[in-house]
Formats: structure tokens, sequence, C-alpha cells
């Protein structure tokens, strides 16, 4: 199937919608649904159950969905190659990377990178640790910064750098004036954290466990600042990353964790075993240069 076939039962899987897809990819409703329905022949199966002006893909949509998705990837890095051979100067780099790597540390590689390689061009994308892995294994972006290591085989690690961890307490904590704290003696405390599949609540729930507790949790995100926020309201206490960083609320403590697992990892991420496109790779290479010079 050619590549704009696939990019149509994408969009329409995604929106769940005909008459939204084909507004989005600029083609008439009877042409996107004839297109459809063309395809269901040729597969030989029906992909999607009809509800009105709603559709949804049933068990053979989902299916078709998973390999349509790794298609499409694999002739886009193709594109991507061709283009590099043509201009070698030009391409994309898709990137994932956590939320609050969002403020400094990529900004900061992207910048320095273009500076030497100005017209190169990037794709972003925000999202938990586990999702960030998913979309490099299955071919959707091409890198990502995460914490801590990817569990996955499917992807290729690299450390940058590590950050020290901290437990959070709001101003007038009984622990706010100690130099460092071990996570037993919080094993009291009500904790904020943030939602399972995020790099921090792993992070969390092994520490808990190395210290011999279940930590009582009494409020989950998807954002450090808000856990931040909360902890200096006084609702719980947390684990985070000590960083110099503006945003940070007035009425935050940080005390630095002490023994083993008292750091987080972060690092780049790739598919294991892919060729990388010459942008994709002198990014990659770039990171990983970065981070020696600065260790």
């Amino acid at each position: 199937m050619e590549s704009d076939e696939l990019h149509l039962f994408i969009s329409v899987a995604e929106y769940g919608q005909v008459t939204a897809a084909a507004e989005e990819l600029g083609i008439a409703q009877p042409t996107l649904s004839r297109r459809l329905q063309r395809l269901e022949q040729s597969v030989g199966a029906p992909l999607f159950d009809r509800h009105g002006k709603r559709i949804s893909l049933n068990v053979n949509g989902e299916i078709y969905l998973e390999h349509a998705r790794r298609a499409k990837a694999e002739l886009d890095a193709a594109r991507r190659r061709i283009a590099d051979l043509a201009n070698p100067s030009q391409g994309t780099v898709r990137i994932g990377f956590l939320h609050s790597f969002g403020v400094r540390l990529v900004p900061r590689l992207i910048r320095e990178f273009r500076s030497h390689e100005p017209r190169v061009r990037f794709e972003l994308s925000q999202d938990a640790a586990t999702v960030i892995t998913d979309m490099v294994e299955s071919g959707r972006i091409d890198v990502g910064i995460v914490s801590p290591r990817p569990v996955s085989g499917g992807v290729a690690w690299s450390l940058l750098t590590n950050q020290q961890l901290s437990l959070a307490v709001p101003e007038g904590h009984r622990m706010a004036t100690r130099q460092n704290v071990d996570l037993a003696e919080a094993a009291s405390e009500p904790f904020i954290t943030m939602r399972q599949g995020y790099g921090m609540r792993r992070i969390l729930d092994e520490l808990c466990a190395a210290a011999n507790f279940q930590p009582r949790i009494t409020f989950e995100t998807s954002e450090l600042f808000t856990i931040s926020g909360m902890v200096a309201a006084g609702l719980g206490v947390a684990i985070m990353p000590i960083e110099q960083n503006p945003l940070l609320p007035e009425g935050l403590v940080q005390i630095p964790l002490a023994g083993p697992g008292a750091t987080r990892d972060v690092g780049i991420i790739w598919k294991a075993g892919t060729v990388m496109s010459r942008p994709v790779q002198a990014f990659r290479l770039f990171v990983l240069g970065e981070s020696d010079a600065r260790r």
C-alpha cells in the first residue's frame, strides 16, 4: 500500500471520525470514505465498526494500525535518508523528552547544536518516560531524553548526567533544617508524586521498596512543578531532583537524600540496531560529546 494510504488510515483511526479526518487531510469526505472501503477490500476484512458519523477500530483495525504505524515510520525514515544524501546539511530530528527537561536541558542542547547545524529541523514531543521509550522503539521518534534508564531491551542508552535527588518538604517541616536525610525517616509522611509511567514515580517506588516501606500517596500529577507547589503549600513531601530553577516556588526546601540511589540517571535513547539519518546521528554524537565535556 502507498504511504499516503497509510497516512489516511492512521489519521482516521486517530480521529475516530471520517469527517474530521477529511478536513484535516484536506480531501472530500466521500472520497476518504471510498478510499477506506477500497483499503478494507484489499485487506479482505473490515477494519472499522461504524456508529453513525463516528467509527472505531475493531480487532482487525487494531492489528492493522500497529503495523501501519511501523510501516509509515520506516517509509518516513527512508525519505529522510534519501533527503540527507541529496542535501546533507538539512534534515529533521524527532526528539522526545520528559516535561522537566523542557525548561533547560533540551532547549540548551537544541540551541547549541543548531549553532553548528542551522538547517536541521526538530520535531518535539513531551510525555512520560514509558511513552517516550515506546515512541523510540516503534520508530515514531528518533531519540529520547529520559530518566531513569528504560528497562526495555528495544532501545539503546547512553548516560548524559546524574542529578542529585532530594526529599522536598515545606518550610517549617521537622526535617527542613537537615543537611541530608535518609528516605526511611520520611516513611510516615504523605507523599505527592508523579503518576504511574513517569520516571520519577518509578524512582520513588524503587527507593521506597529499598527503604522497606510503602509510600502513602495523597496526590498524583504529571508535572514536577505542580508537585513542588503542592509541597510548598504543606500538602506532603516528595522526591525531586535538585535543580537551580527560578520556577520553583517559595517555601520549598530540598534536602539531599543520603545513601544508595540518591541520584537519578539522565540519558539519551535510540532504537537499538537502527540505521540513523545523518542529522539524527550528528545530534546524538553532539549530545554525547556535550555530556562528556561537562563531566
